[in-house]
């Protein structure tokens, strides 16, 4: 996966999460949660991947 699709990925995953959120708030359907949090973890990682790791030490 080259940075540019992390990116996409990453942003696709907020959309996804922020219009989930929206249907979320009306139904408080705990499967759309559940939904919620994994796209989440993903979008961490993603993230993660972009940024890169804090060194650990000098």
């Amino acid at each position: 996966m080259s940075t540019g699709d992390r990116v996409v990925a990453s942003r696709e995953a907020k959309r996804l999460v922020l219009a989930i959120n929206k249907i979320y708030k009306k139904t408080n359907d705990t499967a759309l949660m559940d939904v919620m949090k994994r796209l989440t973890q993903k979008k961490k990682r993603i993230e993660v991947r972009l940024k890169g790791r804090p060194d650990s030490g000098i």
